[in-house]
This record gives C-alpha cells, structure tokens and sequence, in this order.
C-alpha cells in the first residue's frame, strides 16, 4: 500500500567533558561510553510517491529548535522540497544519558556550558544521514498497527497532581498513567521484517544523575534488544531492521518503580513536597526495580522490548489510506485561548517557578527548593532581582499561583532565553494521526489532547483513527500540565512555561490542525511566524582540546592494568590503557569505535569482532590526569551464553599532538590486552 524506507545512523558525539542534558546537573559531565546513540528514520510514501511522511526518533534528550532548522536546512540542499517542515517529525526519546549543547536559547547553556558545535553537529548528521539512509532503501511495502498494556514499567511521580484533576475525569481511567503501547509495524511486499516504531509514555531516566557514561537508557535498551534479535549475527548498531521506541506523553511517569525514599533514612517521602524530615528536598529519589542503576535500565527496557515482540508478532491491523501532514508556527507567549462563549483567556510569556529548582524524584535539584511552591522564597528572590532583574508585574499576574523564579520570557541577553515560537505539527498515515508535540505532555494532558484531536477527526467525517502523541518533538519547551495540575505548582507545573493556560492553548492548536487535515484546507493554514535563527558561532565553558601526553617510557595504548588470565560468564574482564581525550576522535571521525571485544578462532588462526562500544555488555570509561595525560579502562561484562574460548580487548583512540606550525593533528592508536580464556561454569 506504500513506499517505505527505514534507516539508522550514529548520533552519538563527543562523550568526554561534554555535560549530560536531561537532569539539569552541572556536574554530570560526560566521561565515557556504555552505549551508542542513534537516529532512527522511517518514511513513508504514497505509492505514486505524491506524499511523503518522515518520522524521526533520536536517542537524544530532546530535539531542539536550532537541531530542527540546521537538520531542514539540510535536506531542502539535498532534496529540494522534497521532505519540509510540515512532513518531518523529529522527536527525541529523552534519555538524559546524552550530550548536551545544542541548544540556541539561552537558559540552556547554563547547565550544558553553551553552544557546542561538535555535539550539535553530530546529531544534525546523523539525523540527516538516518533519512539518507531511509531515502534510498524505499520499497513497496505494508503497515500494521496494534497496542497492548505493558505492566510494571512505570508510576506517576507527581501523583497529588494528578489527583486534583476531576474526579469525573479520573474515573474514567483506571491508572495514573497510559499503559498503553502503540506500535507501527513496516513490512515490504514480500512480508520480509524492515522495522516498527513504538510510542510509550515512560521517562528515560533509569540511569541516574550519577551517571557519567553516554547511553541510550531503557528505550534505547528495548531498540538494542530488538534489533539485536532480528539483525541475527550482527554487531549492534549493524543490520537492516530498525526498531525506533519514541517518546510519548511521559511529563510525570517515572521508571522508578519502587518509587521515593529518603536516601538517608530509608522512609517513604510519597507527600505533596516530596521532601524528608531530615535533608529536605535533597535526600528524595525514587528507586528502580534493580539492584543498580544499570540492572534497572535492563529490566524496564526488556519489559518494553517484550511487550513490543508480542505486539509485534501479533499484529493483524493494517493500516491503510492517505497520507497527510500540517504544520504552524505559533507564538506561544501571546495565544487567545476561547475555553467557551463567554470566556477568552491568554497564554503567557515564558517563566519558570520555584518548583523547577527543586528538581524531581529522579533528579534531584539543589539548595532548599521543594516541590508544590505557592510562595516565592524572599532570599532567592532577592538575589535573583539583584543578577537578572524582577518579573514584571504582568508576567506575575499571568502566571499565577506559580511563584516565578526566572522570568526567561524577559530575559534576552545575549539571546533570548526561551522560544516564543514553538512548532505544532500533525502527520497524518492512512488512520493513525501522529500529533507531534513540543515538549512533555503529562499522563492527563496528553489524554484531553488526544481526545481532543480525535473528536475533530470524528466531527469532520474521519472516524476511527487512532491518535499517538509523539513527544520531544521540533523545539523545547520544558512540561505541559493540566490546569488543574497546575494550580499545585510541582515541578511539571513550574516548568509549564507559558503559564496556566497552555494546554488550552495547544487543544486549540492542535484541532485546528486536525481540522484541517480532516476537511482538505491545510493549504489555508497560516504559516505562522518564522523562529529566530540566532548568530552564535561557539559559545561554550567546554575546556579546549589540549595535547595529550603519556607517563614516562609509555606510549598511547600501553597497557597499565591488565586482564586476568581466565574468566568466567558473569564476571567482568577489565583493562587499563595509556588514553587519550576521547573528543579528539569524535572530531575525526563520525563512526569512531572505541573499543572491540575480539574472539581466537584456530581454524582460521584469526580473530573475530563479537562486541563493540554500541554493546551493553561493554562499558568505556575515560580518566582525565594532570598535564595532558589521561587513562582509559575497558570493561566487558561477560554475558550469559558467551562461548567459552579465548578472546582480548581493543582500544581505539586518537591523540593530538602540536606541530612546530602551531596547527595541531590528531593521530590514530591503539592497544590491545593479553589474551585470557572464558571457561565454562
């Protein structure tokens, strides 16, 4: 019934020195690898290839403004007009494992130290190359859809939120989030696998923000394990399946299962603030189902993955029709919002309340912020007024009860701080309707949105679609709460940035949009007002690539800490090499591979490749020294299942080297362990 075409291509970056974006920490700052990031591209076009649809889904924290124009600028060179801003969804899964800096706006160089080119450019490239990819492998093929419940996956971390909503409204529903999965499935004309997209409402957030090591966190993990099964025989990262799991309306869900406890007392801190009688704020994080942080990543995302086969293997719904899609741009700080006949209410300019510094239960904030702040706090106002200057009284009074502690809609040095124009956007396959949203829906928006948008699919005579909201999709613009969520001020709602109507405001957006897709006059759509592409080069805190050095009588490569001679499945060999910055390979080459596990084969007297740095059994870490000189120590965690034999570790790197010129190089190394034998249990 259609061309399709799927594709997928390193995104990954620079994972040193480079700060993590999702937790808003400084200090989580890159050093080292436990998994590649990837691009997914799925395109989809009708069979006289007079419409295509593009949906995107990047192992990233979010997909930014200035990611989406550099991305569009891109293929309009490379394609024409082919594929364009109302056509291509960009969506990010929103691991907080990823790097950060490619960002335009200012409030988001503060915790990832500004603009940094080489991060931005990577994931500018591998999107582009993912669609590359995607582009040239169409083929007739086939659609399915199915949905199903996946079980203990997820909870609503701001659960008296959402018991301010109606309790009308709540009981039509029978848990304080979606369960529910939905799942594309792309087959081509002869039945062969080529890949499925899957959108489910959880936060990435099952690494934690200790975590230094860049990865795709639990969606990731089910994309690995999926792929990993159909692309039999080949290394991660290879083979032609893709299986994309895309974010969803996961503004308050957790995969934290076990939910808040103080740290240092080991009690329940389930309350409104979220706090704990002794430490506050600061001592409430919620716990996964695992062990650690690692073994809980590997059960949410083999729950999802599981979940996803069964749909998978089962689905019998094809999907069939048009295709369609619709994009605006609309100014969010200044949209009327008509609630009924007699009441027009307005969406504000941007502003963040107190409760966006407390953080959440996944990641904690700093100082003595709490969650569900009514109040301003005099102290932080003070010295807020005194660095950035007090709100205006109209912001103020927009955003009430959200106490504001930085107005970002009034900030605009040296570029504004927030979007004011933010992208909505509907794509339109046969009978799903992907409504591509431009930041984090909670459980209950999410729900009013999609109902929202099916109502006027129905009212205006396309009945029966089903509508998947796409999240983290085109432009940041932080949480999207309920009114009523709203009126508690936790940190979804002090982080809804146009103030307490913005919901509202998008349920009127985003129906106008289905409208008119739905009655054929997308081409009488306002284009809207076009965002603002600022001039900034490479703003950025990120210390500059030196010259690297090695210890006395070494050289790069050199083994410092060696394996042990013999191992067993489930223990974890580990060696210690003479390293070097791991930025200097990122910007060499964009498929740079770190590390390879390698396998004796006598017959051939000739070793074979069975894990590279895109595995999760790998992990690569690299230690900054003094003047110059840094190590790098690999693990292997030997997996279940793993062929007794013997095997050693690869390194890869590049070290940059002055030249009499001033002009620096970097030059490829690598090192290489002693041999050790895995024996069987």
């Amino acid at each position: 019934n259609y061309l399709l075409g799927v594709g997928r291509a390193d995104c990954t970056g620079p994972v040193a020195e480079i700060p993590l974006m999702g937790y808003a920490n400084p200090d989580q700052v890159g050093g080292g690898l436990l998994t590649r990031l990837y691009s997914r591209a799925f395109i989809v076009a009708e069979v006289d290839d007079s419409r295509r649809v593009v949906f995107v889904s990047a192992d990233i924290g979010m997909v930014s403004q200035r990611l989406r124009l550099e991305v569009l600028k891109k293929l309009k060179s490379k394609y024409g007009e082919l594929y364009r801003q109302d056509n291509v969804i960009l969506s990010g899964t929103h691991t907080h494992s990823g790097p950060g800096g490619y960002f335009q706006y200012t409030l988001f160089w503060f915790t990832s130290k500004g603009l940094i080119r080489p991060s931005l450019n990577a994931i500018v490239n591998g999107i582009v190359k993912s669609i590359d990819i995607a582009h040239q492998n169409m083929k007739r093929g086939r659609l399915f859809i199915n949905r199903g419940t996946v079980e203990n996956s997820q909870i609503n971390r701001s659960p008296f939120s959402y018991l301010e909503n109606p309790a009308s409204e709540q009981s039509r529903y029978s848990s304080n989030t979606d369960k529910e999965m939905v799942m594309l499935k792309m087959v081509d004309g002869n039945g062969q696998d080529l890949g499925l997209i899957s959108w489910f409402a959880v936060h990435p957030v099952s690494m934690n923000n200790t975590n230094r090591l860049v990865n795709s966190d639990n969606v990731g993990y089910a994309s690995y394990l999926f792929e990993q099964e159909k692309n039999k025989g080949m290394l991660p990262g290879e083979g032609s399946f893709v299986a994309a799991f895309a974010s969803s309306n996961l503004g308050d869900v957790s995969p934290n299962t076990k939910g808040p406890f103080c740290v240092n007392t080991g009690e329940s801190c389930n309350n409104p603030q979220s706090t704990c009688p002794i430490g506050g704020a600061t001592m409430c994080m919620a716990m996964g189902p695992g062990n650690d942080m690692f073994d809980s990543t590997r059960i949410i995302g083999q729950n999802i993955y599981l979940k996803a086969r069964e749909l998978y293997e089962e689905a019998s719904q094809e999907v069939t029709g048009p295709l369609r899609s619709a994009h605006q741009w609309v100014n969010m700080s200044d949209v009327s919002v008509e609630l009924n006949a007699t009441h027009t209410v307005k969406t504000c300019k941007p502003a963040l309340g107190h409760s966006f510094a407390a953080g959440t239960i996944d990641g904690v904030g700093a100082f003595n912020f709490t969650q569900g702040s009514v109040e301003g706090d005099p102290f932080w106002d003070e010295i807020r007024d005194q660095l950035l200057g007090q709100p205006s009284n109209e912001t103020k009074a927009c955003h009430k009860p959200k106490p504001i502690l930085f107005s970002t809609g009034e900030m605009t040095w040296p570029h504004p701080w927030h979007p004011d124009i933010v992208d909505v956007q509907i794509a339109v396959i046969g009978s799903l309707a992907i409504v591509a949203v431009p930041g984090e829906f909670t459980t209950m928006s999410g729900r009013r949105l999609r109902e929202a948008v099916k109502r006027e699919f129905d009212y205006h005579g396309t009945p029966r679609m089903d509508v998947v909201i796409a999240g983290l999709c085109n432009v940041y613009t932080h949480y999207i709460t309920t009114y009523e969520e709203y009126q508690v001020q936790r940190y979804e709602a002090a982080s809804t940035i146009y103030g307490p109507h913005t919901l509202s405001a998008y349920v009127q957006l985003y129906r106008g949009l289905a409208r008119a897709i739905a009655t054929n006059t997308v081409q009488d759509l306002p284009r809207g007002p076009e965002p603002p592409v600022f001039n900034i080069r490479n703003v950025t805190l990120v210390p500059p690539l030196t010259a690297d050095r090695v210890p006395a009588n070494k050289t790069f490569g050199d083994v410092l800490q060696e394996v042990r001679q013999q191992y067993r499945v489930r223990e974890v060999a580990e060696v210690t090499f003479v390293g070097a910055n791991p930025r200097n390979s990122a910007e060499n080459a964009t498929e740079h591979n770190f590390l390879m596990v390698e396998r004796y084969t006598s017959t051939s007297d000739s070793w074979h490749v069975v894990q590279n740095d895109a595995s999760w059994d790998t992990r690569f870490y690299w230690t900054k020294g003094l003047h110059g000189q840094s190590n790098v120590t690999i693990e292997w965690h030997i997996p279940h299942g793993t062929e007794p034999g013997v095997y050693r570790i690869r390194y890869f790197g590049h070290y940059k080297k002055k030249l009499f010129n001033s002009h620096a190089v970097s030059i490829p190394f690598e090192g290489t362990s002693s041999v050790f034998e895995i024996t069987a249990l």
